[in-house]
């Protein structure tokens, strides 16, 4: 079981801050688990229809999207940040 954390407009579009959710065997990675929370449904597939764009992080660590999820405990989602 891992913990999924979604930040700002993430959130809004999955409807939820956070939920635990049991990980199919064929995700691996993060590039993986956007594309299955892609296909959970209409509200996912919004809030991740710009996959490459959301950032993540593993148990407080921000990770690129080739990083595997084994072991994770906490992974959150975040939209693109910019600065300013």
């Amino acid at each position: 079981m891992v913990k999924l954390v979604y930040f700002a407009w993430v959130r809004e579009r999955v409807g939820k801050p956070e939920e635990s959710v049991d990980l199919p065997a064929s995700v691996t990675t993060i590039a993986d688990l956007i594309v299955w929370l892609a296909g959970r449904g209409e509200e996912y597939a919004y809030a991740f229809e710009n996959g490459p764009l959301i950032r993540a992080a593993i148990d407080r660590t921000h990770v690129k999207h080739d990083a595997s999820v084994a072991g994770a405990r906490e992974i959150a989602f975040f939209p693109p940040m910019t600065g300013g």
